[in-house]
């Protein structure tokens, strides 16, 4: 069925105008392939501008690897010479592309939910049931709520009618401020490189809300293990270096055998608590300053549970799972504030 908005001569671009039924119609698809963020209303705005701006961006340059794997179909190979430059403009040549890639059963499109509301609080409460975890509980489901608010699925409003999968767009290479980097899915914001993800991938980590956390669950463990103090200085938090030293890794300050073990955690936060504000040193071998960035407009943060007396590493592994630079700092300490507002459930 050919698209409503593949008209002869049509172009849709970003204005003021009212809701637009062919706008919606547009959104909807670019939440689809993966584009859009989030937001089906009918207005094309900066977010569906810069969705048709990354679009056109992949048709014109994308390849089909990634750090972890492939892509099961290029994306270049659906552009045929209909897009030539990146304008942010939806014209006929774009709208034959988007036409043609919905119609090709090798590109898995987003899934969504027909009853997001109820599909997330029976998610949110089989996470809450897991057992046998390898990290602690309240950190991960701080971070939990730090990525996604709890959400696997957007909740449609009266106005938005969205209802896809969550999806996170990173925009990390500043030479081409148009190319998505890499794409979190889900209530776990679990993150691919490569782009369209495979069949297998929605089945797993899109479709199946508890995988797509225990893949989360695995990553955080990984960074906890590998990234806070490994045998190399890329594989050493620089925070967690100037506070503890090269001591051995603490998954938590209890015994193994203690009913607390990885569960106190709220408890243990509620101990000690720091600000953090424009000239606080971001750890004490530093004279690095918060700074805002593209996602974290913040200059300070107030009660965070104090890192350094917590008597576990897990807020250094909770930093390494968003990266290293300024955007991890801001990301670390907003994730311990959560754990001082229990309880820990949306």
């Amino acid at each position: 069925m050919a698209l409503v908005y593949r008209r002869a001569g049509l172009v849709l671009k970003r204005d003021s105008r009212s809701a637009d039924p062919l706008v919606k119609a547009l959104q909807q698809d670019l939440r689809r392939l993966g584009y859009l963020r989030s937001g089906i209303d009918g207005q094309f705005g900066e977010g569906s501008e810069r969705a048709v701006r990354s679009l056109q961006y992949d048709l014109l340059n994308a390849v089909p690897h990634g750090s972890d794997g492939d892509a099961p179909v290029p994306l270049k190979a659906f552009n045929r010479g209909r897009v030539v430059s990146v304008t942010g403009v939806c014209d006929q040549g774009l709208v034959a592309c988007i036409d043609d890639m919905l119609a090709d059963h090798r590109l898995p499109t987003l899934p969504r939910s027909d009853d997001p509301a109820r599909a997330n609080r029976d998610a949110f409460a089989a996470l809450q049931t897991l057992v046998g975890l390898r990290v602690p509980r309240p950190f991960l489901l701080a971070i939990l709520l730090q990525e996604s608010d709890g959400q696997h699925f957007r909740t449609p409003t009266e106005a938005n009618g969205d209802d896809f999968i969550v999806v996170g767009l990173d925009r990390n290479d500043q030479g081409h401020p148009d190319r998505i980097t890499s794409r979190g899915y889900g209530i776990g914001q679990y993150t691919l490189f490569h782009h369209p993800p495979r069949a297998d991938e929605v089945a797993s980590l899109m479709l199946d809300p508890v995988r797509n956390v225990q893949r989360a669950v695995g990553e955080l463990n990984a960074k906890f293990e590998t990234f806070v103090s490994g045998p190399t200085p890329g594989q050493q938090a620089d925070d967690r270096l100037a506070e503890v030293g090269t001591a051995a890794l603490r998954r938590c300050r209890y015994a193994t055998d203690d009913a607390r073990y990885m569960l106190d955690c709220v408890r243990c936060a509620a101990e000690s608590r720091v600000n953090i504000g424009a000239t606080t040193p971001l750890h004490p071998k530093t004279t690095d300053t918060l700074q805002p960035t593209q996602y974290h407009p913040e200059t300070s943060y107030q009660n965070v549970p104090d890192r350094a007396t917590l008597g576990c590493d897990w807020p250094y592994a909770v930093r390494r799972y968003n990266g290293s630079g300024m955007n991890s700092y801001h990301y670390q300490f907003q994730v311990l504030q959560r754990l001082t507002r229990p309880p820990l459930s949306v």
